[in-house]
């Protein structure tokens, strides 16, 4: 059986989702072996630009160069995954943000602007093109990313999970940040994968890898606002990751009206 061609992408990121892959150390072997790795740029020199089985693509479309390369990448690809949070979310790039891109712009290159990439407000790449699986995280999770590759070359689409990081914090018996400490936790309503890890560190959750299904940003809002924390600390801390998800942009801005 032919080994399935494979390209690793980045736009707009850290590359820390990539990074990811290079550290997987005792599965690397295995994982470049099991694939037609056609292009990496990070991990290696002579990249074939071609037809794709899968293409996993970090980052945000944060510019016309984003947007025109998301979209050859899928005309190109049989499988799209989004990886990493701001593939899949947007991320700290597309925080909400009151500062329009134009003075961003203008601050960072000043008036003359001749020759420098065209930016566009940044958003998921799901706002662009197809994304047919998504995994999640900033970065993402090792075991997850692995397990994700073995399910695919098995042909199975990879099944992740669903739950909030909260059921893993209580499965670790870690002290409950908001509960017992009075922080600011977005435990409730943030996907889990990663062990509950700044929970277990004595750290809140502050909702790195993006919204559980049907998340309830609302239900979160009311019980902060009651802890005395106020409405601006709330939002603000709720949007820094996932902002240009739908339902919160929706619940947020319902929020910010009431």
């Amino acid at each position: 059986m032919a080994k399935p061609k494979v390209g690793i992408y980045g736009l707009t990121s850290c590359a820390g989702d990539q990074l990811v892959l290079v550290n997987c150390e005792d599965e690397l072997l295995d994982i470049v072996g099991a694939l037609d790795l056609k292009s990496f740029v990070m991990g290696q020199s002579i990249n074939d630009e071609c037809e794709l089985d899968i293409a996993l693509v970090e980052g945000v479309v944060a510019n016309q160069h984003d947007k025109e390369t998301l979209e050859d990448i899928r005309s190109r690809s049989a499988l799209l995954i989004a990886l990493g949070t701001c593939a899949v979310w947007g991320g700290v790039p597309a925080s909400k943000n009151e500062v329009s891109r134009a003075e961003f712009q203008k601050a960072v290159y000043g008036t003359e602007t001749t020759g420098h990439e065209e930016l566009i407000t940044p958003l998921p790449l799901s706002h662009f093109v197809p994304v047919d699986f998504r995994i999640s995280g900033c970065p993402i999770e090792k075991e997850e990313l692995v397990g994700s590759i073995a399910s695919l070359l098995h042909g199975d689409i990879p099944v992740l999970t669903n739950i909030p990081v909260c059921t893993e914090c209580k499965m670790a018996e870690n002290i409950c940040q908001m509960v017992d400490l009075n922080n600011i936790c977005l435990g409730p309503v943030t996907l889990a994968g990663c062990q509950a890890r700044c929970p277990g560190h004595n750290r809140p959750c502050v909702g790195c890898r993006g919204p559980i299904e049907e998340a309830n940003f609302a239900s979160e809002y009311t019980l902060l606002l009651e802890k005395g924390f106020t409405s601006s600390e709330v939002i603000n801390r709720m949007r820094i990751f996932a902002y240009p998800c739908e339902g919160l942009q929706a619940q947020v801005e319902k929020i910010e009206n009431e």
